[in-house]
């Protein structure tokens, strides 16, 4: 019995240890299972999860290209209709232009035919002025009894008596007034010169004018004892002007660049509010740098703008000048870029050479935007600066006769001409009205009427100009010259005018003589 315990004992042990044992490993089983279980589960719902947000991160992605794209569009739409809104534009003032051209010719045409006519009619009357001239000689020599030989001697020699006497009385009268006329001769040039210079238009292109935020302002501008509006001065060139006017000054200056600088200066050191000599000597020369490089691309911007290379810098900077420069209103440059386009045009029309034609109509002002002194006029001063870039003798002719200071020689110089004219007459370009136009030409005729022994006068170049003709029988050469002086001379007294204007008398003699 006992052994029998021995053995089912340990035999039962075993058996419930194992029993134990599996049991435990089935609950570890279950427990790792379940865990298993519900990691798979977080995956999911987290895989579902990414899963949704890159979906919706797709979508966000989608619609904002697509509405980046939709702008795209409607940007480059509204660029197209610009762009044929302009050309467009462009098109209607070809055509009006094209037209005015057209009238033009058609007024060319019917002065030449007058012209025809009257050239006819003159012949007519010479011929008939020859045939009783040889009937009063026929009579003259049988009434005489002198031959037409000996009478031509007589007569020539009582002139050549005549001509002598009169010229040593012209040399005694010029050598008594020499002395008398030198002084008041030089006193009326020097009052010319200060009408020229005090004219209505220069108070209308060489002043600026500056707001400020209070009077309170003025006096900082001034500064203690005006130490701070001496160093402005000084540093700009220009001058400041400080009157009644509220909340204002003015500065002054004939050259337009530094009286831009001056302008920008100050408005930055009115914002600013530190004035003082040392902060404005800072501002003055970095606002100088500015300009400097605002004047170069200006220039770069209208020679990209027309196509034009090969330009040197000097020129580029001379263009770039005439940005801040107007003539009667007129942007010079924009002026310039015009007459350039409508040059392109014309000569391509006529067959000329468009390119020597654009690029001399482009610089046929250039001569405003020199920087140094000089008592020629623009015309002639764009010429030197022509020569001295080596461009080619057309465009120096086209810059030197563009207001018939020279004559052309070429084509491409008459239609520069033209697209100047052309460009000054567009409605709107200047501020000068048609009724101050008119009446300043019609001015000018007046004056030269008034002189005896005028036939016809005529105001032509806008009023740069006044031709005169005179009568041959009324008038001789020596009086000629003096008509020129004094019709000068009156309308310096009497006018007011920009520039210079050019006096041309024509005196014509005609001789007919008949070989028989």
């Amino acid at each position: 019995m006992k052994w029998a315990l021995l053995i089912i004992l340990p035999l039962a042990g075993f058996v419930l240890g194992w029993l134990i044992r599996w049991l435990y490993a089935k609950f570890q089983l279950t427990a790792t299972e379940n865990r298993a279980e519900q990691i798979r589960n977080d995956a999911r719902k987290e895989a579902e999860s990414i899963k949704k947000e890159l979906l919706l991160e797709a979508k966000e992605k989608l619609i904002s290209e697509r509405n980046q794209q939709e702008r795209e569009t409607r940007e480059r739409r509204a660029e197209l209709q610009r762009y044929e809104n302009r050309v467009a534009q462009k098109e209607d003032g070809l055509d009006r232009k094209a037209k005015q051209i057209e009238r033009l010719e058609q007024q060319i045409a019917e002065k030449e035919k007058s012209l025809t006519e009257r050239n006819a009619a003159l012949a007519k009357k010479e011929n008939d002025i020859s045939n009783k001239e040889e009937l009063y000689r026929s009579e003259l020599v049988r009434i005489s009894g002198l031959s037409a030989e000996e009478a031509k001697a007589l007569i020539i020699r009582d002139m050549e008596n005549e001509a002598r006497h009169d010229a040593q009385t012209i040399i005694n009268k010029i050598e008594s007034e020499t002395t008398i006329v030198a002084e008041k001769k030089a006193r009326d040039v020097v009052i010319a010169a200060i009408q020229r210079i005090g004219r209505d238009i220069v108070s209308e292109v060489t002043v600026s004018t500056v707001s400020l935020p209070n009077d309170e302002m003025k006096g900082r501008i001034i500064g203690r004892e005006g130490r701070n509006i001496r160093s402005f001065e000084t540093v700009t060139g220009a001058d400041i002007i400080i009157d009644d006017t509220p909340e204002a000054v003015v500065i002054s200056c004939f050259d337009p660049v530094r009286r831009e600088i001056a302008k920008v200066a100050l408005e930055r050191l009115v914002t600013d509010g530190r004035i003082h000599p040392a902060r404005i000597e800072e501002v003055v020369n970095r606002v100088s740098k500015e300009i400097s490089q605002r004047v170069f691309e200006e220039g770069e911007k209208v020679l990209y703008d027309l196509g034009i290379h090969n330009i040197s810098n000097d020129a580029i900077r001379a263009l770039g000048r005439l940005y801040f420069r107007t003539s009667y209103g007129q942007n010079v440059l924009t002026h310039s870029k015009e007459v350039a386009q409508i040059a392109a045009l014309l000569a391509s029309e006529v067959g000329a050479n468009r390119e020597i034609a654009k690029r001399g109509a482009l610089l046929h002002d250039i001569g405003k935007g020199a920087d140094a002194d000089s008592d020629l006029n623009h015309a002639e001063i764009g010429m030197d600066m022509a020569r001295k870039m080596g461009e080619d003798s057309r465009i120096i002719n086209a810059i030197g006769s563009h207001h018939d200071d020279i004559a052309p020689t070429c084509i491409e110089s008459v239609i520069v001409q033209i697209a100047d004219a052309l460009s000054a007459a567009r409605p709107g370009a200047r501020k000068e009205t048609m009724d101050a136009y008119v009446k300043r030409l019609k001015n000018l005729e007046d004056i030269a009427n008034g002189f005896n022994g005028v036939e016809k006068s005529f105001a032509i170049q806008a009023g740069r100009e006044l031709r005169i003709v005179v009568r041959g029988e009324s008038v001789n050469d020596e009086q000629a010259l003096d008509l020129s002086k004094d019709v000068a001379k009156k309308i310096e007294n009497d006018l007011r005018y920009p520039g210079r204007i050019k006096v041309t008398v024509i005196r014509e003699t005609r001789i007919v003589e008949y070989a028989r």
